[in-house]
């Protein structure tokens, strides 16, 4: 992750173990986060659908991401150099794939089109493309160096002009393009809402709260990215002021964000109310009836609480006519 491959000059060794530890850790999270997704998706055959089927390629891409951050290798040699360009090139994927979900939404929400589907080869070659070219761009002007774990350190001026260049102004790019796409989005729903209510005298209370809250959820995605990398940019920009001075919490804070992009994107992005439900019918298939007693209602599968409560609703029924019986 680019962040963390610049965030140890200037630092004691104890300090770049405790940042180490904190890359390890998250990015272990961000690992089992979008390594869940992906299996999902392969198992269930239902969530094989294209809206997400781009939520695959995003968390396969942090997947990735996270695996080379967890390897890594001190040394110096080929594996270093693989292992900087890997990293580099899958964190460009993952935020890139997130334009492509904005842009998925947008056209067929506010712009009615359908040919999304059509879409998905320019998409592969817009993601993997674009995060091939910056990749192989960084490698001018950069020292193949080590630190700790992590190869590929930006020390001269260049190199890290290059670095900002081909990683956060994309980044930032991607930001800003997703929060302008949401933002119209969640803009022209909310007014066909306005209007649906104004023409009808009775609005359905569950369904307006369930498009609120999805509604809501959409204006959290853009800020996925800017909590992960908000302290990885203004990391880059002290380091441009003061090259020669590191901020111990500013480095931990980069890093630990950053590596738990994967954990808030498959969060976001992948545990959605198709994924549980497709979850709640495997339950449904392997756990005994008697567990579900023992469930909280939030927990059991909603196929089995609408089979409850029909069960009720037949026993109440057997009761009133026993009554009327008698």
């Amino acid at each position: 992750m680019s962040a963390v491959l610049t965030a140890g000059g200037g630092l004691t060794a104890g300090d770049r173990s405790i940042i180490t530890a904190i890359n390890t850790g998250a990015s272990s999270l961000s690992f089992v986060g979008s390594a869940f997704i992906v299996l999902c998706y392969c198992l269930f055959k239902e969530l094989r659908k294209f809206s997400f089927k781009l939520v695959f390629y995003l968390a396969l891409s942090d997947m990735l991401c996270s695996f080379f951050l967890i390897v890594g290798d001190p040394s110096k040699g080929f594996i270093c150099y693989a292992q900087g360009y890997t990293t580099h090139f899958f964190c460009v994927a993952s935020f890139l794939w997130t334009t492509t979900i904005a842009f998925t939404l947008h056209r067929t929400v506010v712009k009615h089109k359908t040919d999304v589907e059509d879409l998905e080869a320019m998409f592969h070659l817009y993601v993997w493309g674009t995060s091939l070219v910056v990749t192989v761009i960084r490698s001018f002007g950069n020292n193949h160096s080590h630190m700790g774990p992590w190869c590929w350190t930006q020390t001269g001026l260049k190199g890290k002009a290059v670095h900002f260049l081909t990683f956060y102004a994309p980044l930032w790019g991607a930001i800003l393009y997703n929060g302008f796409t949401y933002f119209q989005v969640i803009r022209m729903l909310r007014n066909a809402r306005r209007m649906a209510v104004g023409m009808s005298d009775r609005v359905d209370q569950f369904d307006n709260r369930a498009e609120l809250k999805v509604l809501n959820r959409w204006g959290y995605y853009p800020l996925i990215l800017i909590g992960s990398w908000a302290f990885g940019t203004i990391n880059r920009i002290h380091d441009f002021i003061e090259p020669g001075h590191k901020i111990f919490w500013l480095s931990v804070l980069d890093v630990g964000t950053a590596a738990l992009m994967g954990l808030f994107n498959s969060i976001a992005y992948g545990f959605n109310s198709s994924v549980r439900r497709a979850i709640h019918e495997r339950l449904e298939l392997f756990l005994p009836e008697r567990l579900y007693r023992w469930l909280p209602s939030n927990f059991r599968p909603k196929n089995h609480l609408i089979l409850h409560q029909q069960q009720q609703q037949r026993s109440e029924m057997v009761s009133l006519k026993t009554e009327d019986q008698q």
